[in-house]
């Protein structure tokens, strides 16, 4: 599945879940390790806001919808493994932080969710390492 920024919305906001139900299929029905890279979350974040905004929404921080800590839990919340089945979901999803501000909504969710993150600084990123 491929889930680029300038995709329409919808797809940018399906694309996830779709993702993780093939992996849920092969992880629980065929008892394979599944490793599934969600990028960017960032953009699927911006979608989720679009759709908000159309459909009148009371905005949160920064324009996002209220629920985007619970709409993203849903789906990292999809990784692990279930009990009595030998197969499992590893999930690394890679988010842009706009403007380099960790205490944007996007990456400040995600931090509570995930428990942790890992950051690449801008400079090391522009030298494509």
């Amino acid at each position: 599945f491929m889930n680029l920024a300038n995709d329409p919305t919808i797809e940018r906001i399906v694309t996830p879940r779709l993702a993780l139900t093939a992996a849920e299929y092969f992880a629980y029905e065929r008892e394979q390790h599944v490793f599934v890279i969600l990028t960017d979350m960032s953009s699927y974040a911006d979608a989720l806001r679009e759709v908000s905004a159309a459909r009148e929404e009371v905005p949160g921080r920064r324009g996002y919808p209220g629920y985007m800590y619970t709409d993203l839990s849903t789906i990292y919340e999809r990784a692990g493994r279930v009990e009595g089945r030998n197969g499992s979901i590893t999930q690394f999803p890679i988010l842009t932080m706009p403007n380099d501000d960790i205490t944007h909504p996007i990456p400040d969710l995600t931090g509570y969710i995930t428990e942790g993150q890992v950051f690449v600084d801008r400079p090391l990123h522009n030298r494509q390492i």
